[in-house]
């Protein structure tokens, strides 16, 4: 939901900590504020701050911008009337937070008396209240028929216990899966989310323990959790989404799709199964063309060759045919050719030959085998399976990863970003607050990196080769950007960053990889994703070794972890949905390479495109141009 002026919000605890916070910023932006709160002085001062914001937008109104009214919230008729008097005054509602809340004393297994003032109180502050001002909030927003947001303040005490406050616990968790379960409301055009922020400096939150704070990092700042509400409301695929927050971590929603899928009762029952034929029908052709590996050699050019075969119909009963539109161009694909993604000697390796080539590509499905139920006709999907250079491609339907689009974009979402996304929280254990290093940051997976590491809340650094490059990783808001041809990475490195790098994604490999090393902090990650400086030698891909490797990282605590991608496609759709719900909502942006390659015959131009070290971004060849613009106009 965009906020514009002359829009309207209800608040409940308005009168101060994130409840004034939040009517504060909703009056920088123009909107009508209803504050509701019991105390009535503090509820009125916020209410003529509101007044003064609005002043920028509104001129010679019949209603005061901002009113204030005096509810106590676990009173039902209060409550009711509250709202009912911010619709009389306003016309309607747009946005509900309820944020009203209060913390118990004594501890409930020490309190002897009924309850009414104390741990009772707290229950239907905290809980009933939020369930009935949802409830209100929803049927008004219905009865508009127009979109509406509801957001729920919940805390990280309903995430993980407080055990200092059992009852406060116990009613942001009930918060917490309240909101959750209203998923549905979406389909009328509500949304409801909960945020839960970790400690923050307002007059209930100055009354924890100094001790307590200092653990988790210190206070959140209020702009974060300002931030943090504006995203729940501006976010139109957000739902039952509950945005937690930290000091430690930044920002990030709870579950995880790997949390969720250990108690989902039906996982199978995704987007997937939704996604509809939007594409025109597909002629299947009798022959199409396809690059094949027919000997083994790091040299790609010499080790393929274009073929023209017969496409094989019907479709194997489990398998679906896919018309390829875009494949991704990798810097291993000559590690592929020369056979050593294969195990085994070489002779064992070459008599695989001839393969066909190729990770990664988006397309159509053309047709699917009689058993396939879940992928139809017409279906957009990814695919990261070998053969993707190719105008068609058989593959088994359980592979198939549903995209909302065959775009260009999405292949370099594939290889590249999972890569980046993946290897960061398994291999990088990425949290916020660290100093994360990137090399050869400008290419397809480094954006990515860059990217995903500075939305965790952290200091990234980059580097590269070119000021076109360095200039792009400026733009992907890089804090550090160290272009080698300019100055030293070594010496930047030392003198800016005495401490050392925490996490360092690194793809370059040889004298790189030395120098990563030394750059690593205590206990920091560097991830080995490749190692590109090693894969075009005269012989090709040499292992090398690294002197005095385990003596550096036992000095330090140090872990140096390798990720192949390959052993991770467990988690590949969710990671995928990740990484283009971020694209979606333009928190993230994807580089192609302005280069063009066209028709499956180009393939070993962008290879060696890729591997002379001028491109920038993701190098993606366009397997079938003229499909490519229908896919466009649609």
């Amino acid at each position: 939901m965009e906020l514009k002026p002359g829009m309207s919000a209800l608040v409940t605890g308005g009168a101060s900590g994130i409840g004034k916070a939040l009517c504060i910023a909703f009056a920088q932006k123009g909107l009508f504020v209803t504050v509701v709160d019991f105390s009535e002085e503090n509820g009125k001062e916020v209410a003529t701050l509101v007044q003064k914001e609005n002043n920028k937008f509104h001129r010679d109104l019949r209603v005061p911008s901002s009113i204030f009214i005096k509810c106590d919230v676990s009173n039902a008729d209060n409550l009711a009337a509250s709202f009912e008097k911010h619709v009389q005054t306003y016309g309607g509602l747009d946005i509900c937070i309820n944020c009203a809340g209060i913390t118990n004393e004594p501890l409930v297994y020490n309190d002897t008396s009924d309850g009414a003032r104390t741990w009772r109180h707290a229950v239907n502050v905290n809980l009933v209240a939020v369930i009935d001002g949802t409830r209100i909030a929803s049927q008004i927003m219905r009865s508009q028929k127009k979109p509406g947001v509801i957001i729920n303040i919940g805390s990280a005490a309903g995430l993980y216990p407080m055990f200092f406050d059992p009852i406060y616990s116990a009613t942001k968790g009930g918060v917490v899966m309240f909101t959750r379960s209203l998923v549905s409301l979406k389909r009328h055009g509500i949304r409801v989310n909960v945020l839960c922020p970790e400690y923050v400096q307002t007059n209930m939150g100055e009354q924890m323990s100094g001790k307590i704070i200092d653990s988790v990092g210190g206070f959140l700042k209020m702009e974060d959790v300002v931030n943090g509400a504006l995203e729940l409301i501006q976010d139109e695929s957000k739902a039952g989404a509950c945005l937690w927050i930290t000091k430690r971590r930044g920002m990030e929603y709870w579950p995880t799709p790997e949390e969720q899928r250990k108690y989902m009762v039906n996982p199978s029952k995704s987007k997937r199964m939704l996604t509809k034929n939007i594409y025109p029908s597909i002629q299947t052709p009798e022959f199409f063309e396809k690059i094949v590996v027919h000997t083994l050699s790091h040299n790609f050019r010499n080790a393929t060759r274009l073929e023209r075969v017969r496409l094989r119909l019907p479709v194997e009963p489990h398998s679906a045919l896919v018309k390829i539109i875009y494949a991704g161009v990798n810097a291993s694909d000559v590690n592929f050719s020369s056979g050593r993604y294969f195990s085994g000697n070489p002779k064992e390796t070459a008599s695989r030959l001839p393969f066909d080539a190729g990770f990664e590509g988006v397309g159509i499905v053309a047709s699917v085998g009689d058993s396939v139920k879940h992928i139809k006709v017409g279906t957009p999907v990814a695919l990261m399976t070998f053969g993707s250079y190719a105008e068609f491609m058989q593959v088994p339907a359980k592979h198939l990863l549903p995209v909302p689009r065959p775009d260009p974009e999405v292949v370099a979402m594939l290889t590249s970003g999972l890569t980046a996304s993946i290897g960061l929280e398994k291999a990088g254990q990425m949290t916020s607050g660290k100093v994360v290093l990137v090399t050869a940051a400008a290419g397809g997976t480094g954006q990515f990196a860059v990217q995903l590491a500075k939305l965790a809340g952290n200091k990234v650094i980059a580097t590269c080769g070119g000021e076109s490059k360095a200039e792009l990783l400026a733009s992907l808001g890089v804090d550090r950007v160290i272009n080698y041809r300019n100055e030293s990475i070594k010496y930047v490195l030392k003198k800016e960053f005495p401490r050392g790098v925490d996490i360092i994604y690194e793809s370059v490999g040889g004298e790189m990889f030395d120098l990563c090393l030394n750059a690593l902090a205590v206990h920091g990650h560097l991830i080995v994703i490749g190692m590109i400086s090693q894969y075009q030698g005269e012989d090709g891909w040499k292992p090398k070794n690294y002197t005095g490797l385990c003596e550096k990282i036992l000095a330090k605590s140090q872990t140096v972890a390798g990720f192949f991608l390959v052993q991770y496609a467990h988690l590949w759709q969710d990671h995928l949905d990740k990484v283009f719900d971020l694209y979606a909502s333009r928190k993230l942006k994807v580089s192609l390479d302005p280069k063009m390659f066209l028709g499956v015959a180009s393939v070993p131009d962008a290879v060696e495109y890729l591997h002379s070290g001028k491109s920038v971004g993701k190098v993606v060849v366009c397997i079938d141009p003229s499909y490519s613009q229908v896919v466009s106009k649609l």
